[in-house]
């Protein structure tokens, strides 16, 4: 079970790679930013998507794909998300 803290970070760090790539990391891109193995990352990932009541944040069903993370969507869809005249985000 992750801790309060590990489930911020994996949160931050998800964040920040939406914000910077317009896309959810792979666990094994979590990995290396969290410095943790591949398979804690996908362990985290998936427990901080689904036991953070406040999250309302899932993954692609039978997979270790994130596909929505409040307020960003992983997969594409009609709500696009431009900043400064650039698209490269959906939201939820």
């Amino acid at each position: 079970m992750a801790s309060p803290e590990e489930h911020q970070q994996v949160h931050q760090n998800v964040i920040r790679h939406f914000i910077e790539t317009g896309r959810a990391p792979h666990y094994t891109e979590l990995a290396a930013t969290l410095k943790v193995e591949p398979d804690t990352a996908r362990r985290l990932l998936h427990e901080t998507a689904s036991e953070c009541p406040f999250l309302f944040a899932w993954m692609t069903p039978d997979t270790d794909v994130v596909a929505a993370w409040p307020p960003f969507s992983n997969l594409p869809n009609q709500n696009l998300v431009s900043v400064d005249g650039i698209q490269k985000w959906y939201g939820q």
